[in-house]
C-alpha cells in the first residue's frame, strides 16, 4: 500500500492549511441537488479546525474551461458548507493572489475560508508549476481529500503537492485503506463483479482483475460480448461484436491465472427496453433473434450468490442487468440484498464504486449495509485497473 502521512501525523496548530476537496457536486438552478460529497468532507474540516488550523478550502466545480465564469462559481455551496460544519466559512473571489493572501493574513486559528474555482485558470488542469506556487503562497501545509480527482495531475492535486509537506485528509484516508484491503492485501477468496454495457471501456480493468482475483462475474451488456465470443446468439442484445477475439483473449488469459470467470447461464428477456416491459426467462442459448437480454436470469443469480458466499472480499462495478428500469432491476437486486447480508454478518468485505453501481445500491435501499462505497467515478475504476494514480503518489512519504 502507498505509505502517505494522515491528518494524525501532522502538527497543525496555527497553520495555515490548503485542502483540496471535490465539491463538484450535482446542483440545479444554483441549489445544490445531492449534498454527498459535501457530508463526506466534513470530517477532514471539522479534525483540521480542532486541531487549530486555518482552513482553506478548495475545488473545481464544472467545466469552466480556463475562463472566470460566474455560472461555476463556488459561492452557492458556502450556505451548504456552513451548515454541514456548523460554523462560518468566509468565502474568497479568487483562489490565487492579493485577495486570498488579505484573507488568509487576517485568519485566526479553527477558522476556515474557501477559494474561488480552481479551474477559473486554464493552469490548473496543465500542472502549471508557476500556478502551483501561487497556491502554494501563503501556505504552510498541503492536505489531499479528493480522491475522485486523484487520477488527474492537476496543480492542484499534485503540483503543490510536492512544495509542501503534505497528507491525506480523512476522505482520501478512508479510500485508500478501502481499496487497500479490496485489492491490494485482500482476505481471499476475492470475487469481482464487473457489469455495464460495453466490454471496449472496461478492458484494461478486466485484464487486470483477472490476475487479482479468484473469481470474476460479468454482467450487464458486456456479458453478452463475451456469450457471443463462446458462440451464444444472442439476438438483438446489446453486443460489441467486434470486440469478441478481445473476450476470448480475457477468457484464456483467465484459464492461465486460475482466475474463475461467470457468466449468466439464463437471461430476463424482452422486445422492448422500456419500464413494465412484457418480459420472459429462458437459457442463454435459447434468445430468439428478435429479442434483447436486458437482465441476468434466476438460475444466474444462485450461481452467483452460491459463489459470493464462499468469498471474503468483493470489489463491485457495474450493474448486472438494465436496473434502471423493472423488472430488470431483478438480478442487480437480489445480488445486492445478498452482499448486504453477507457484510452484514461480518462474512464478507464489500467495496463498490462507479455512478451507476453507487446508483443501484441506493435504489436498493442497501448502501448503508456495503463495507465501503466509492463515489469517485474514474478514480476508481484506474484504481481498479492497477494504474498509478498522481494524486496519490504525489502524497507517498
Amino acid at each position: 500500500m502507498a505509505k502517505f502521512k494522515t491528518i494524525d501525523d501532522m502538527e497543525f496548530n496555527g497553520k495555515v492549511v490548503f485542502v483540496r476537496a471535490d465539491l463538484n457536486v450535482p446542483a440545479k438552478d444554483g441549489k445544490v441537488t445531492d449534498a454527498t460529497r459535501i457530508e463526506r468532507f466534513v470530517p477532514t474540516v471539522m479534525d483540521l479546525a480542532k486541531k487549530g488550523a486555518k482552513v482553506v478550502i478548495t475545488s473545481h466545480f464544472g467545466r469552466p474551461k480556463g475562463q472566470k465564469n460566474p455560472e461555476f462559481s463556488l459561492k452557492f455551496l458556502v450556505a451548504d458548507l456552513e451548515k454541514a460544519l456548523g460554523k462560518p466559512v468566509k468565502f474568497v473571489n479568487d483562489c490565487i493572489g492579493d485577495e486570498v493572501k488579505s484573507a488568509v493574513s487576517s485568519m485566526k486559528n479553527g477558522e476556515v475560508i474557501m477559494l474561488e474555482n480552481l479551474r477559473f485558470y486554464a493552469e490548473e488542469e496543465k500542472n502549471d508549476a508557476e500556478f502551483a506556487k501561487k497556491l502554494a503562497e501563503n501556505v504552510d501545509i498541503y492536505v489531499n481529500d479528493a480522491f475522485s480527482c486523484a487520477h488527474r495531475a492537476h496543480a492542484s492535486t499534485e503540483g503543490i503537492a510536492k512544495l509542501k509537506p503534505n497528507c491525506a485528509g480523512r476522505l482520501m484516508q478512508a479510500e485508500l485503506q478501502a481499496l487497500d484491503k479490496a485489492l491490494g492485501a485482500p482476505v481471499k477468496p476475492v470475487a469481482a463483479i464487473v457489469g455495464g454495457a460495453k466490454v471496449s471501456t472496461k478492458l484494461d480493468l478486466l485484464g487486470n482483475l483477472v490476475e487479482k482475483v479468484d473469481v470474476l462475474v460479468i454482467g450487464g451488456g458486456m456479458a453478452n460480448t463475451f456469450l457471443f465470443a463462446k458462440g451464444v446468439a444472442v439476438g438483438k442484445s446489446l453486443c460489441e461484436k467486434e470486440m469478441a477475439d478481445t473476450a476470448k483473449a480475457i477468457m484464456e488469459k483467465a484459464k492461465k491465472t486460475g482466475c474463475e470467470i461467470i457468466l449468466p447461464v439464463d437471461a430476463l428477456i424482452s422486445a422492448e427496453f422500456k419500464d413494465g416491459a412484457d418480459a420472459s426467462e429462458v437459457l442463454v442459448d435459447a434468445v430468439p433473434e428478435d429479442m434483447m437480454i436486458l437482465d441476468i436470469g434466476s438460475k444466474s443469480v444462485d450461481a452467483i450468490v452460491a459463489k459470493l458466499a464462499s468469498c471474503k472480499t468483493l470489489i463491485w462495478n457495474g450493474p448486472v442487468g438494465a436496473f434502471e428500469i423493472t423488472p430488470f432491476n431483478r438480478g442487480t437486486n437480489a445480488i445486492a440484498f445478498e452482499v448486504a447480508g453477507l457484510t452484514k454478518e461480518g462474512k464478507l468485505l464489500s467495496v463498490a464504486g462507479g455512478g451507476d453501481t453507487v446508483s443501484a445500491l441506493n435504489k436498493a435501499g442497501v448502501e448503508e449495509d456495503i463495507s465501503y462505497i466509492s463515489a469517485a467515478g474514474g478514480a476508481f475504476l484506474e484504481w481498479m485497473e492497477g494504474k498509478v494514480l498522481p494524486g496519490v503518489k504525489a502524497l507517498e512519504a
